[in-house]
């Protein structure tokens, strides 16, 4: 399994990324996916996750309103629209994927098996 992530970069407050990350497995319905992200000095966070058919969001406080997760299935793909970013979301965001019948969890770092080398966003101020 890999997980590739792209589209972060520097963006001033109050403007938008979008990241990709597109996952090298053979049947990509078979999973769930999740963003986390760490900032400089901080623990890896969670920030949302989406169930297998895309019906199911969950997303952390701090960006509920702000950031929108998705998938497309037919490009196995997973999204990450951040909308009126903040300084405080600069940060590395990693994507990550678990198997989607596995029992437990979904926001912590144990809940996922694999995670992609991770790309940086920089909100200036």
């Amino acid at each position: 399994v890999q997980l590739q992530a792209s589209g972060g970069g520097l963006v001033q407050a109050g403007g938008s990324l979008r990241l990709s990350c597109t996952a090298s497995v053979p049947t990509f319905t078979n999973y769930r996916m999740a963003w986390f992200r760490q900032a400089p000095g901080k623990e890896r966070e969670f920030v949302a996750t989406i169930s297998r058919t895309g019906g199911n969001t969950r997303y952390t406080h701090s960006v509920e309103g702000r950031f929108t997760i998705s998938r497309d299935n037919a490009k196995n793909t997973m999204y990450l629209q951040m909308n009126s970013l903040k300084p405080e979301d600069t940060a590395v965001y990693y994507c990550a994927i678990r198997n989607a019948f596995r029992n437990g969890g979904y926001i912590s770092q144990d809940d996922y098996d694999y995670w992609g080398q991770g790309t940086q966003v920089t909100v200036s101020s």
